[in-house]
């Protein structure tokens, strides 16, 4: 089967789903962390199927609390849950099918707040991701809006539209970075950054980047980079740069067609999927010098099947990579250290984990 189009492949997993299957996880081995207390992992299911779950590892006694969320509100997080940000003593959770935030505690994982998110005649805006700055996290919606949630009294203060379909979001230079992906557009999908105005909460302008723009990341010296997914197929990924002090594409780095990324410490750690080939690559690449560290991060690639998210612990540098499996069976989570070389895995955290946060 070829795969075109990450939202046909997510629809040929639902099809191919709708049975008595049960997601029942299996015990996970006890891992040991010395610098952090434990892992939330968002898992977003099955598109439609209204399985989403937050998950809770416990490093200090090698406990796995698969349905953390559940267990805490006697009743479930929602349907295809696709962010999840930390910010204050909150978590702020992106719910894209049911369309709602869902505002949890996080000392105690109790629900404090669901905040819904349809428009004036009551249609679904389908938020996406968060990001946080000052008293406000914005998110990004479907429906080709931006919104602004005030953290104090967890309501919507107002929207700014941007593109089509926006994806990732980042922070740089007072200004939002949106990625405009037009993906449930398909073929006529979006290319272009939309830059918003903290202050005024306006847009100023769109700067094309290349078809079907996807993450957004800023690194320490305010350079925002932009992955491109083009079509799935015939057009390739891409990574780009954007200078913040003029809104313009600088550089658009040959070879690196990457598919998803994250930048820790101006380190940008890059992965690519050829969906057709069912085939990866991991590469570090430096921000600062706009240099490849390493073009081969990951030493034992048998330990990963499907990447399906990259993130840093910001306590000790190992990255966790996510990993999907085949969209249809409880993922994992696979540690390597800053070197790539593997540490653990996590069996069957969730179905499609894509977010975790790390516990101090």
């Amino acid at each position: 089967m070829k795969i075109k189009h990450i939202y046909i492949l997510i629809l040929v997993v639902l099809f191919y789903s709708c049975n008595d299957m049960q997601d029942v996880p299996r015990e996970t081995s006890s891992v040991k962390n010395k610098t952090t207390t434990g892992l939330l992992v968002l898992s977003e299911g099955l598109f439609n199927m209204n399985n989403s779950t937050l998950a809770l590892y416990d490093f200090t006694n090698g406990k796995l609390t698969s349905d953390y969320f559940s267990q805490k509100n006697q009743r479930g997080l929602g349907d295809t849950a696709n962010d999840m940000l930390l910010y204050g003593n909150k978590i702020y959770i992106a719910v894209n099918v049911s369309s709602q935030i869902e505002v949890i505690d996080a000392n105690t994982g109790i629900s404090l707040k669901r905040i819904p998110l349809f428009n004036e005649n009551n249609v679904a805006r389908q938020p996406r991701y968060l990001v946080s700055f000052g008293k406000n996290v914005y998110v990004t919606t479907f429906d080709g809006y931006v919104s602004r949630i005030d953290t104090a009294s967890l309501t919507i203060t107002d929207y700014v539209k941007c593109g089509k379909n926006p994806e990732g979001l980042c922070i740089a230079n007072n200004k939002i970075y949106v990625a405009n992906s037009g993906g449930l557009d398909f073929p006529m999908y979006d290319n272009t950054v939309s830059v918003i105005d903290i202050s005024t909460f306006k847009e100023i302008k769109k700067i094309e980047v290349g078809k079907n723009p996807y993450k957004i990341f800023a690194d320490s010296q305010e350079d925002v980079y932009v992955c491109t997914r083009g079509n799935y197929g015939s057009e390739p990924y891409h990574f780009i740069k954007i200078d913040t002090e003029i809104d313009k594409v600088m550089q658009e780095f040959e070879g690196l067609n990457v598919l998803n990324f994250t930048i820790f410490n101006d380190i940008a750690y890059l992965y690519s999927f050829d969906f057709n080939k069912n085939e990866y690559w991991i590469k570090t690449f430096d921000c600062l010098t706009e240099k490849i560290v390493n073009e081969n991060f990951i030493k034992d690639k048998n330990q990963l099947k499907t990447p399906y998210s990259i993130q840093v612990n910001p306590y000790d540098g190992d990255v966790y990579v996510t990993d999907a499996i085949d969209y249809m069976s409880w993922g994992d989570i696979v540690c390597f250290d800053k070197d790539g070389n593997f540490k653990f895995s996590l069996k069957e955290i969730g179905l499609n984990p894509n977010k975790i946060i790390f516990i101090k």
